[in-house]
């Protein structure tokens, strides 16, 4: 059978497009009690459902542990074969099904009443055992399924989705959750690295950040550069306060016209009142900055302005942040 693949693509998007869009008209006072429950619960929300269904469910359960809110998935099937003692009366569960009818469902909604769980539903149905057995019910109901068979869940569960997305969002924002709470949550991933990384962490110290007086000549200050295997030098006054920096560029500029460069004094050559940053800074804003300014390195200093470390582009690399 030869069909229009574009013209078929483009009818799904819109089914689904649609599907979405009349959730809008039902969001309303069911969401703000379902809203209410979760953020009274004492426990964890458990979220629940099988087949196409259970997937979506995993993933709100994994939104909802990520931003803030402790959950944990509960397969349907499962739940009836010893993995309801998972639930507690201070749990919320939350069970989504697009019927909301099925041998599992009629047998595990008994039991959390009997333990004491709430209970609240996404549904297509809003007179199937799960609506009446719910504490709160959410319609996902859809016109129909972009599959043409009507079988196979489609703009459903797109549907369904959509609306647990709303429910996490809404629960994040009213629980305060910020940046940093999300990266606490996620430490081993870029995000968490751009969001908990500072500059301390990375930063190099020691030998490997040459340190020089005003007075050293280039030749020593290249020695220490050598030494510590950095681009870099950072000049500190007599009190130990940051006043230049001496960099591969310098040389580099000075050397052309001055053959006796060597014997020079750092203070005469070096970048006065350089670009600095903080040790507490976080990593990404310190990347942000190198970028703009096109450098390669940079001093950390103190609030007194003594040199604490020295921060290379290469550090950056190898963090993975750029």
């Amino acid at each position: 059978m030869k069909i229009n693949v574009i013209k078929r693509a483009k009818e799904v998007l819109d089914i689904e497009t649609e599907a979405i869009k009349s959730l809008k008209s039902r969001i309303g006072k069911s969401f703000k009690e379902a809203l209410d429950l979760t953020l009274k619960t004492k426990g964890r929300v458990v979220v629940s459902g099988m087949g196409k269904t259970g997937i979506i469910a995993q993933k709100f359960s994994a939104t909802l542990a990520s931003t803030g809110t402790p959950s944990l998935f509960l397969h349907l099937s499962e739940a009836v074969h010893g993995d309801l003692g998972k639930v507690t009366r201070d749990d919320t569960v939350i069970i989504l099904s697009n019927s909301g009818q099925g041998e599992e469902i009629k047998q595990l909604l008994p039991l959390l009443k009997k333990i004491g769980s709430k209970i609240i539903a996404l549904t297509g149905n809003k007179n199937s055992p799960l609506a009446k057995y719910s504490d709160v019910v959410l319609d996902v109901s859809v016109k129909k399924e972009a599959c043409p068979l009507g079988l196979a869940p489609t703009a459903s569960t797109t549907a369904t989705l959509a609306m647990a997305d709303a429910l996490a969002v809404c629960l994040l924002e009213l629980k305060g959750f910020k940046e940093k709470d999300f990266a606490f949550f996620h430490p081993g991933g870029l995000l968490g690295k751009m969001l908990l990384l500072k500059v301390e962490d990375i930063m190099r110290k020691g030998k490997a950040n040459p340190v020089v007086s005003e007075n050293k000549k280039i030749s020593e200050v290249l020695f220490k550069i050598t030494q510590g295997r950095a681009g870099s030098a950072t000049v500190v006054n007599r009190k130990g306060k940051l006043s230049g920096i001496f960099t591969d560029g310098d040389l580099r500029r000075h050397l052309e016209v001055d053959p006796n460069l060597s014997q020079r004094r750092v203070k005469d050559v070096m970048t006065k009142n350089p670009i600095t940053v903080t040790a507490q800074m976080l990593a990404q804003e310190a990347m942000r900055i190198l970028k703009d300014k096109k450098i390669d390195e940079v001093p950390v200093v103190d609030k007194h302005k003594r040199p604490v470390g020295l921060l290379d582009v290469q550090d950056l690399l190898k963090a993975g942040l750029v």
